[in-house]
């Protein structure tokens, strides 16, 4: 086997089996992915980052792919995830690494960086910018500002979204990663849903895939949502409010370590609302921060729609950094 060759296997962290996926050696840096997705988006980053002489591991994080995914909800709330990135790690025979996330990712990596600096030197963040706590549970806001449409609170109920995408997990995915990149129609582009219907309500069906995303990736995907189901992935959106109260001992604090932001001009994440409120606070609450690069005319999946300039962005950061390991 080639020395760089990608390889995938199962390791034990902080009492779950994780799968990885990884290529290269030097030091490590950890890519965790968002919903609905899995250790596979990071296709286009993993041989690139191993190029340039580190080690790259990419997870399917808890409750999605071949990684354990707990029966109780509550276990997929910030710590546990958090707790099972700092076990992974250990379980990798290191001591540190960079991390970098995507969507819901990105929301591990920054509390990584943020509870355990000792750990993770250094973040990268990608479609989501840091929020610190709020004055009140996200999805109590959300009611109360009479929001009752958001996405977020129609994945709240079990056993609804679920039904909706695992009627057909390859067309429910097609549909949701052509419809908030920066392939779709804007109208397409938006995290409302309408009244009494479900997301993929909300969505486009393309009569061609968009050029990042080929059959056979699509077909990986497919499967892998196929065997596990979708639950675990929408179990982390039931712990929003659950996350505002463990993290309390956190509230008001900042991000120190070197930090990146990449995202696309056409995400709906940061467009408006509190999205782009923290995308703004981004310098004051990540004084860290060295590059906020905002991609023109990409949308919310910008390391597949992207891939070129997303790792060039991400050696670059990786690049100027002191050693760690």
């Amino acid at each position: 086997m080639p020395a760089n060759a990608l390889r995938q296997y199962q390791v034990t962290a902080n009492g779950i089996r994780i799968q990885v996926a990884e290529q290269g050696t030097g030091p490590l840096v950890l890519l965790c992915h968002g919903f609905p997705e899995g250790w596979y988006s990071w296709r286009g980053q993993l041989a690139a980052v191993a190029a340039a002489g580190f080690r790259a591991i990419a997870a399917d994080m808890r409750g999605y792919g071949r990684t354990d995914a707990p029966a109780d909800i509550a276990a997929y709330n910030l710590l546990q995830i958090v707790g099972d990135m700092v076990g992974l790690v250990s379980a990798l025979d290191a001591r540190q690494g960079v991390i970098v996330g995507h969507d819901w990712g990105a929301n591990i990596a920054w509390h990584a960086a943020l509870f355990r600096p000792d750990v993770f030197p250094a973040v990268a963040a990608l479609s989501v910018p840091f929020r610190q706590r709020g004055s009140a549970p996200p999805l109590q806001m959300l009611r109360h500002a009479g929001q009752l449409s958001h996405y977020w609170l129609h994945f709240q109920e079990p056993g609804i979204a679920e039904a909706e995408f695992e009627r057909d997990p390859r067309a429910a995915l097609r549909r949701v990663l052509y419809s908030i990149s920066g392939d779709a129609p804007a109208a397409t582009r938006r995290l409302t849903l309408q009244p009494g219907k479900g997301w993929l309500a909300n969505t486009l069906d393309p009569d061609h895939l968009p050029a990042w995303l080929t059959d056979a990736d699509l077909d990986h995907m497919a499967a892998e949502f196929s065997r596990s189901g979708f639950r675990g992935g929408l179990n982390w959106y039931r712990n929003i409010d659950r996350n505002w109260e463990l993290t309390a001992p956190w509230a008001g604090a900042l991000i120190r370590q070197p930090a990146l932001f990449i995202a696309g001009s056409l995400d709906p994440v940061i467009e408006s609302g509190s999205g782009a409120s923290a995308l703004q606070a981004l310098a004051t609450t990540v004084p860290g921060l060295r590059r906020k690069l905002l991609i023109e005319g990409a949308g919310h999946f910008i390391q597949q729609e992207r891939p070129q300039i997303v790792n060039a962005a991400i050696l670059e950061f990786l690049g100027g950094l002191p050693a760690w390991g």
